[in-house]
């Protein structure tokens, strides 16, 4: 999904949730869920779309109609040695889609 099927969704109110996903290497991924299922965002050359921080992603969907924004990463405790077993705990964080400052 690029950012003009976004918009297009968005205004059509489908979008479920947005989520900033964070990797390795300090940046994120955006991902739409519209009707349940995840869509990534991609660039204008079909790649992943990746912003280096939340305000580059505000930057980004400052056109895209409000809807619910998280920011997420993924659980480390299946990396951890002598962990033993314990459930996957994924961080998932409200944020606004608007800068607060």
């Amino acid at each position: 999904m690029n950012l003009q099927q976004l918009n297009a969704e968005a205004r059509a109110g489908h979008v479920d949730e947005l989520n900033l996903i964070a990797i390795e290497g300090g940046d994120y991924l955006l991902e739409a869920r519209v009707k349940g299922r995840a869509h990534p965002l991609s660039s204008p050359s079909g790649e992943r779309l990746r912003v280096h921080s939340v305000e580059d992603a505000r930057g980004l969907l400052k056109a895209i109609p409000m809807v619910s924004m998280n920011l997420m990463h993924w659980s480390v405790q299946d990396e951890m040695c002598g962990m033993g077993t314990h459930p996957e705990e994924d961080l998932k964080v409200p944020i606004s889609q608007r800068s607060a400052w």
